[in-house]
């Protein structure tokens, strides 16, 4: 699940937590995971890590989480 933080529009940081899932999908699988046992999700800047207001630039929010069940 990718996140980022509060700086720039809803609809672009929709758009670059989705990539940033799908990059750590993609490395994921080339060491070898079956594409089609992960799945990827962006949450944009809607749950950050750390409450910041907006376009408050904050590395802790941009961030891919994994859960492996």
């Amino acid at each position: 699940t990718g996140h980022t933080d509060r700086v720039g529009s809803v609809q672009y940081n929709d758009a670059l937590s989705l990539r940033r899932a799908e990059r750590c999908r993609d490395e994921r699988i080339k060491l070898g995971i079956p594409k089609v046992r992960i799945s990827v999700a962006g949450r944009g800047e809607r749950e950050p890590e750390v409450p910041t207001a907006d376009e408050v630039a904050e590395p802790r929010n941009r961030r891919v989480e994994i859960s492996v069940r």
